[in-house]
């Protein structure tokens, strides 16, 4: 506690902490020409050039988009560049398709907008900390790379940041920045295993061929039994069909069918189990089946489950921030986030957010602009206090 209290009252450190309220309009703005710029997952690249050149103006050194569309920017004022480095992140894709319509609005203290918390925020309050940081030339002792990443929602398995982790390895440190959830913090990476099971059959008429197989009965039929599983509550276990398509008219005997299923547990020997029951119920289902009739299980998502202790140095940082930052209890999460990646190998990682924000992944998403400045703060603290400032 000691070291960040030297950092946060050292005047350079002040003097940011004051431009962060005061600027706070400007780093509103830059949120929402973010959250302005569609950015689905697997079609980031548009984003990601706005992010490039951002990255640019503000001062960041080495900067380079790789062929999935990660941005990578070197901050410059570092007395020990052979260190290990400190990575700070955030996940630049949002779960809506190109076509959603992006307005946005102010209400109070509040701002609306598809994606605005989740995460143009987070991408936005990364890129504003670097540059206050190089305005005020504050030299670190450990390298930092702010990293805008891709793949985190939806199907995009962190396909981002497993490329991050790669390329840094198990020297790094990894800060995740999410828009919401501030005053909490999360060091435990839920295991989530995604799968889409697929039916295919005879079809035919609805009336001619009536008493056939329908793929979509079928598919039926197995999420009833899906539905009907006990999962255990500790550790928490989850189980989901996100989605089903299939059939080709309303007076077809549907030949294919699918459903996309979402698997999740704290305790990976607790997924395992999961994930064998519902193979075991797929292959009972293909056994007793007719000739015509064929089930299959593709796995397409595998977010790997993970912590590191909560006396790990990086953790002990981002709680005693924090408290710096007036949260005296932070709320712990077991959460699904780019952690994940670091965390299911061992590397030191926690996941920290930057304000309030509610109803994620729908149309009127919205943040609370009231934390923001303290957010900001408590994200600063942590970056200063993991890359050894003022040592």
């Amino acid at each position: 506690m000691q070291q960040l209290l030297n950092i946060s009252n050292h005047s350079d450190i002040q003097n940011i902490k004051d431009r962060i309220r005061s600027e706070q309009d400007a780093l509103i703005d830059l949120i929402v020409q973010i959250q302005q710029i569609p950015a689905p997952t697997f079609d980031e690249g548009t984003r990601a050039l706005f992010i490039e050149a951002t990255m640019k103006q503000y001062g960041l050194e080495d900067v380079n988009k790789d062929n999935i569309h990660n941005v990578y920017g070197r901050y410059p004022f570092c007395s020990n560049p052979a260190g290990p480095p400190i990575i700070i992140s955030a996940h630049s894709d949002t779960v809506f398709p190109h076509e959603t319509d992006l307005s946005y609005h102010k209400k109070g203290s509040k701002l609306y907008g598809p994606g605005i918390g989740d995460n143009s925020t987070g991408v936005a309050g990364i890129l504003f900390l670097a540059k206050l940081l190089i305005e005020e030339k504050i030299t670190l002792k450990n390298p930092v790379w702010f990293v805008s990443n891709v793949g985190e929602e939806g199907l995009g398995d962190l396909v981002g940041m497993r490329a991050v982790v790669d390329r840094f390895g198990e020297k790094a440190k990894y800060i995740v920045i999410e828009g919401g959830l501030f005053g909490q913090l999360s060091h435990q990476a839920i295991g989530v295993q995604r799968f889409k099971i697929s039916v295919e059959t005879e079809g035919g008429h609805s009336w001619g061929s009536f008493g056939k197989t329908s793929a979509i009965h079928e598919l039926g039929r197995l999420i009833t039994l899906i539905a009907d599983m006990k999962v255990p509550n500790s550790p928490k276990t989850t189980f989901n069909v996100g989605m089903i398509e299939g059939g080709t008219s309303i007076n077809t005997i549907a030949q294919r069918a699918h459903m996309l299923l979402d698997l999740r547990s704290e305790h990976t020997e607790t997924l395992d189990k999961l994930v064998k029951s519902v193979k075991a119920m797929v292959q009972k289902a293909n056994r007793q089946s007719d000739m015509r009739t064929t089930f299959s299980m593709e796995q397409i998502g595998n977010r790997p489950a993970g912590q590191v202790h909560r006396n790990s140095e990086l953790v002990r940082q981002a709680i005693e921030c924090l408290k710096m930052v007036g949260r005296s209890r932070p709320i712990f999460i077991t959460s699904s986030t780019d952690c994940n990646i670091p965390l299911s190998r061992g590397y030191e990682s926690v996941c920290i957010g930057l304000t309030e924000s509610n109803f994620a992944h729908r149309l009127d998403e919205h943040i609370d602009v009231t934390n923001l400045p303290v957010g900001m703060h408590q994200m600063m603290l942590l970056l200063l206090s993991a890359a050894h400032f003022g040592e």
